[in-house]
């Protein structure tokens, strides 16, 4: 277990600085969904409600605030490896919940305006925003913030505290 949180909490911070363009991505879409979940009630309190979730007020909420403080941790690329994984399951658990019923055609949220509205390729077509955020936070996970993030700074002046001692 202990080297399952060092890794976590010690992300490697050597990769391009260009890796802040996918931070900046995922980011920026979690951020802006987590407010979209407050402003519009039909993306949050009544969507949860939809899906059948216990407690859809509490849950749309828990699940906005982390998406707000998330996706500003990713964008700042703080603790980004605990935030991708965070992330990676959510967004498992957000397609196993609104695409099953989609597959199976009995989904209570509405169909695809256009064909294919149910099965497969309706599945393979609405999942694609979730496929692209999972496997950002995937490369993320793996790889790190990169140079351009606070984790670089914090694990620079890690390493400087510790040879100064």
């Amino acid at each position: 277990m202990k080297k399952i949180i060092h890794w976590l909490l010690h992300p490697p911070v050597t990769g391009p600085s260009s890796i802040v363009i996918l931070r900046l991505m995922a980011g920026g879409v979690f951020f802006w969904e987590g407010i979209l979940k407050f402003v519009y009630p039909n993306q949050g309190v009544g969507r949860f409600t939809k899906l059948g979730f216990p407690f859809p007020e509490a849950t749309a909420h828990w699940i906005a605030v982390g998406e707000i403080v998330g996706g500003l941790l990713l964008i700042a690329g703080l603790f980004t490896r605990i935030v991708a994984l965070y992330f990676i399951v959510q967004m498992i658990v957000a397609v196993l919940t609104t695409k099953i019923s989609l597959y199976l055609g009995t989904s209570p949220l509405p169909l695809p305006p256009a064909p294919p509205k149910t099965g497969i390729w309706a599945v393979l077509h609405e999942i694609r925003a979730d496929y692209a955020q999972i496997m950002v936070c995937l490369f993320l996970l793996l790889e790190g913030a990169g140079r351009r993030s606070l984790d670089f700074l914090a694990d620079t002046r890690e390493k400087l505290t510790f040879a100064s001692s």
